[in-house]
């Protein structure tokens, strides 16, 4: 019997990477490959990348110098590029990077099989195509192994809003949402498979209306169908935008037993000048509304947010209104960036924000978020949570997990095992972290 192949994935980016980088090695799973944790025992290296970030494509560039030597030693060894770099760069990778044998985007990964064993064959493989068949459907007969308590489950991709500092449509493409049921066939799967906590994601995830068996279904129907799946104790999803926070939605939050109380909602920015800007088509005052319905419907939610700062034209009054917006929400996570251009979106074209001028905002509006997330997670001691544990922790004897509103809590003593869900009191607040006791 032959020595299986070895598979390295690298993988960038958002959660959705790292569920597509699963489905990748599920596909090369049927080549014979199975993974390896060194890029020096590969067969093939995968890099499955994301152009969110500044000059993500230099920094895959940069990567894939470091396998040359690697490649001098192994001129077997096969040199793959996936996800949104390779959709927006394309051949422009194997022309400035020739020791790349594959390129293949994030709609097209279903086809990985055909194209190492073109790689293999000696031929350079390129696919960065927006194929008409569903590749999850392609995808459905893989192994089945064992997961962990917790797992991503894709149902949406692409995004229909054009904001302006964001590559998502011209990499994932339009807005795209899979059939219910093969959502919650795949869900059962994962739950037959160990899984106790899923987290549904999505460019755009809040946009879901997928096929039903009674029409178009909304995220929140889809909720309500995954809530009857026995074993699954937890849902959670992201990423949402605010326009697509529907009543139905906004009340699953309170009254869905497994949908946990937290939720990550972007606003980007606190003035309505800049949020037309960036063509984010909502205004400061109605998220703020929004919040406070949600909050309505569930009062203990944890809200998360994200903000970029320094974006084209912004002044300090602009920046003041971000301010003021974070005081108001008071986010228990926030994420915040400093605005890059990214090469073909609106914003790149417009007069830029001085770039000391935009550290220092960004400096001053992390300062408030952390001071507001210590604050949100500080006042949790001496409350009882729930957590769903996932893995052992730094010290001899702990365990580390998530509470519903996704803290990380760590206990130690106690028989402790990963996919636990147990009550817990938290007895202190660290810097990342809550400590607490098995009641």
């Amino acid at each position: 019997m032959s020595e299986p192949k070895k598979l390295y994935i690298k993988t960038y980016g958002c959660q959705m990477n790292v569920y597509d980088s699963e489905r990748m090695s599920e596909a090369l799973g049927g080549q014979g490959y199975v993974e390896t944790q060194s890029p020096e025992d590969a067969d093939m290296i995968l890099l499955n990348t994301c152009h969110i970030r500044e000059k993500a494509a230099e920094k895959v560039y940069s990567e894939l110098g470091r396998f040359k030597g690697l490649k001098a030693e192994k001129p077997d060894l096969k040199i793959g590029v996936a996800g949104c770099v390779a959709q927006a760069e394309g051949e422009e990778i194997m022309r400035r990077q020739p020791l790349v044998d594959l390129v293949v985007g994030p709609q097209s990964y279903h086809r990985l099989p055909e194209l190492e064993a073109k790689a293999r064959a000696g031929e350079k493989a390129l696919d960065t195509d927006f194929p008409e068949e569903d590749k999850f459907e392609k995808l459905k007969n893989r192994p089945k192994a064992k997961r962990g308590p917790t797992a991503f489950l894709t149902v949406q991709e692409g995004c229909d809003k054009f904001c302006a500092f964001c590559v998502v449509p011209y990499t994932r493409g339009a807005e795209v949402s899979r059939p219910a049921d093969r959502i919650l066939r795949e869900a059962q799967d994962l739950v037959e498979r160990g899984v106790r906590e899923i987290t549904l994601l999505g460019q755009n995830v809040n946009a879901y209306h997928g096929a039903g068996p009674n029409g178009d279904m909304t995220l929140a129907g889809l909720i309500w169908e995954l809530n009857k799946i026995d074993g699954l104790e937890r849902i959670r999803f992201t990423t949402s935008h605010p326009n697509d926070m529907t009543d139905d939605l906004i009340e699953a939050h309170g009254t869905c037993e497994k949908l946990m109380p937290y939720l990550h909602l972007p606003v980007q920015s606190g003035s309505d000048k800049i949020l037309k800007r960036m063509n984010r088509s909502h205004t400061a005052e109605s998220y703020l509304h929004l919040i406070e319905r949600i909050r309505e419907a569930r009062p203990d939610i944890l809200m998360s947010g994200d903000f970029i700062v320094g974006f084209p034209e912004e002044t300090e009054e602009d920046f003041q209104a971000t301010l003021d917006l974070v005081e108001q929400v008071r986010y228990g996570y926030a994420y915040s960036f400093k605005y890059s251009t990214r090469p073909g979106t609106p914003a790149a074209e417009r007069p830029q924000v001085d770039p000391q001028e935009a550290d220092d905002r960004l400096q001053r509006l992390q300062a408030l978020i952390t001071r507001h997330q210590r604050e949100v997670q500080d006042a949790m001691v001496g409350r009882t949570v729930n957590v769903l544990f996932e893995k052992p922790g730094r010290l001899p004897g702990q365990m580390v997990g998530k509470s519903e509103y996704l803290h990380a809590v760590h206990v130690s003593g106690g028989e402790l095992s990963a996919g636990d869900l147990r009550p817990v009191r938290i007895t202190a607040s660290g810097a990342n972290s809550l400590a607490g006791a098995l009641l």
